[in-house]
């Protein structure tokens, strides 16, 4: 039987190094070598004029202690030994790929696992490639997927801008069995985690975000409770004289506007905050998810917001659909 082999340093020193060092079953490196065997076999063949038929089918004999090996056409029960003369040095070249993209993916692997614990955080990072639909973002030893629809609208972000990133779930592709670290600056919990890193009322959990509803780089309402005694949970948002809440600012775009307001289980008290910073708010009547709200005439502009923004947003925020009008003044 025409045995090839090859060089011990470069297969049986490579495995024991990958195996212990990177924590993998020898057996699944031995594995992934064979099948890269039988696809450099195939590239031999067609450089050297001979197709290979998409149904052949071949097995591999490989010895882990001495990284012998044979490649054998199948027909059958029968084994055909197919190892061409001289197949040694594309061998120890294969295995090495094989390894090396192991050690790849191994790492890689460790990595994702790692942030997947840490999805619905914050980390930092760096703007690596921008792409016009994704931007490449540095974060410690790895790189995230910062994709368009995770942006802020209208943000201006350039290679080497550090900025603080939500890790938001991890994906896979289907085909390649990719996985890529998502990142977003967009989603609502980046701005609950903001929160998170400025309050420690918020952190600890004394005071409770109830809910973020949120226009990107324009404007976010965020309700806020508390169930301890002595808690004013918008205040411990705001700061003293809003050192907090400036703060999470200036992790935003310049334009983006931020109200805290108090959270109420009561639902006609809930839509006179979140209309916030309009003040001397009146609910008219509350069918259902319709609200008919009046405010002073000098209070309607901050009431409706530039382009509707804030009676848009006070009502993703109380799941109301808000219609706001002028209180008619008292005569005599």
């Amino acid at each position: 039987m025409d045995i090839r082999r090859l060089p011990k340093t470069e297969f049986a020193a490579a495995v024991a190094q990958i195996a212990g060092e990177r924590n993998i079953d020898p057996q699944e490196i031995i594995d992934a070598i064979e099948q890269g065997l039988i696809s450099a076999y195939k590239r031999d063949q067609k450089e050297h004029g001979v197709i290979v038929p998409e149904e052949t089918l071949f097995e591999v004999d490989l010895a882990p202690e001495s990284g012998s090996f044979a490649i054998f056409e199948m027909d059958g029960e029968k084994r055909k030994n197919v190892t061409p003369p001289g197949f040694g040095r594309i061998a120890a070249m294969t295995a090495k790929q094989v390894i090396d993209q192991k050690i790849h993916e191994v790492e890689r692997e460790t990595i994702v696992t790692e942030y997947r614990q840490k999805i619905g955080t914050l980390v930092l990072g760096v703007i690596l490639r921008i792409d016009p639909y994704k931007m490449s973002v540095g974060i410690g030893k790895t790189e995230g997927l910062f994709l368009k629809e995770e942006q802020i609208k209208n943000e201006s972000l350039t290679v080497g801008t550090k900025k603080l990133f939500l890790i938001k779930g991890i994906s896979e592709d289907e085909n390649t069995g990719r996985k890529d670290i998502i990142l977003s600056r967009r989603d609502p919990e980046f701005i609950e985690q903001l929160f998170v890193r400025e309050v420690p009322e918020v952190g600890n959990h004394t005071v409770v975000i109830e809910k973020i509803a949120r226009e990107a780089g324009q404007r976010t309402k965020v309700a806020v409770s508390s169930s301890q005694n002595g808690i004013d949970p918008v205040g411990s948002c705001i700061g003293q004289k809003g050192s907090r809440i400036q703060s999470v600012l200036g992790e935003l775009p310049a334009d983006e506007k931020v109200d805290v307001v108090a959270f109420a289980k009561n639902q006609t008290q809930f839509i006179m905050n979140a209309l916030s910073p309009a003040s001397e708010v009146k609910v008219i009547s509350l069918k259902g998810n319709l609200a008919v709200v009046e405010v002073p005439e000098e209070q309607l502009a901050l009431a409706i917001g530039s382009g509707g923004e804030n009676v848009r947003l006070a009502g993703m925020l109380t799941d109301t659909d808000i219609k706001v009008g002028a209180a008619k003044s008292a005569k005599g």
